[in-house]
């Protein structure tokens, strides 16, 4: 029997049909007319080879066939039932769930460790997993195996949805003894001694190559190549802690997004200073997959984020 064939109603009416062991009652508590519910027994005799039900002593008694698949029936539509029930609202006081979140250093310091911190007494059976975009795969994120990525993005698959975390500027990080800030204009920031920060990994932020060729620059360096110049940059790195540890040192410069310079300045003495020349904003993004996008934990982590995302100031 090609179970495309068979109408699974049938199996309500006669779990009904033995319980109540009358078709005009069976009728009523369906809502159907003693027509529609006498034509559905015969489909049922017909379907199963078997009369299911016979009048005797003046009521309908069920037969052995139909004894042996009542139970079967109650499980198959107990299963149903439950399959096709709204999933239950996600409760985060109650959950036991892990998250898994991609983040380079500057989101993880200034939206990510903040948001686990506020989450870790209101709801204690929420775990996280922070990876670095090394750490992550396209395909990952399009099995659903990484809840969010977090960066600034290009040229990723339509399939995923995205929303906007915020806009950065970029300022100057450097030692309060650096010369710099006696005058901070373009003029003494190209006399200056730099450290390049960029990310590396998937979902980089993109990078061109300066008038020589030889060294693939960022967004700091894009912008400075568009007014015919450059930076001395005395030290490359690709990450922000570390580029914080050497301007400890009076004579070198970081340009960083404007909120990582300022947490930290939180933790040292370092200042910040007006960059002194035009550069791109930072659209920092999070996205996931589709396989995700209605899962109600999901839908949670997103809305909380990006409501955490708006309390971190960018001035």
């Amino acid at each position: 029997m090609n179970i495309r064939n068979v109408d699974l109603n049938l199996l309500v009416y006669l779990n009904v049909l033995i319980d109540e062991r009358n078709v005009s009652k069976a009728a009523n508590k369906l809502a159907l007319t003693q027509p529609a519910m006498s034509n559905a027994l015969k489909r049922l005799r017909d379907l199963f080879d078997d009369p299911l039900l016979v009048r005797a002593a003046g009521s309908m008694t069920p037969t052995a066939k139909a004894l042996s698949l009542k139970p079967e029936i109650e499980a198959l539509l107990k299963m149903a039932e439950a399959i096709t029930q709204p999933s239950d609202v996600f409760d985060p006081s109650t959950a036991q769930a892990t998250f898994r979140i991609m983040a380079n250093d500057y989101l993880e310091s200034t939206l990510v460790a903040p948001f686990i911190t506020a989450q870790l007494n209101k709801h204690p059976g929420l775990n996280f997993d922070v990876l670095s975009p090394s750490d992550v795969s396209l395909q990952d994120m399009e099995k659903g195996s990484i809840d969010l990525a977090i960066n600034r993005f290009n040229g990723l698959p339509r399939s995923f949805h995205q929303a906007s975390v915020w806009r950065d500027n970029y300022c100057c990080l450097m030692h309060p003894a650096n010369s710099f800030l006696q005058k901070p204009d373009l003029e003494n920031y190209l006399a200056s001694e730099h450290i390049w920060v960029n990310r590396a990994g998937w979902g980089a932020e993109a990078a061109v190559t300066n008038k020589s060729g030889s060294q693939k620059l960022g967004w700091v360096d894009e912008a400075l190549w568009q007014l015919e110049q450059t930076r001395h940059i005395r030290v490359f790195t690709r990450h922000y802690m570390i580029a914080s540890l050497l301007c400890q040192s009076p004579q070198l410069i970081a340009t960083l997004p404007r909120r990582q310079a300022m947490l930290l300045t939180k933790h040292t003495e370092l200042v910040i200073s007006p960059v002194p020349f035009q550069i791109v904003p930072i659209e920092v993004k999070m996205l996931w997959s589709p396989l995700l996008h209605h899962a109600s934990p999901h839908q949670w982590l997103r809305r909380e984020l990006l409501a955490f995302a708006q309390t971190i100031a960018d001035r």
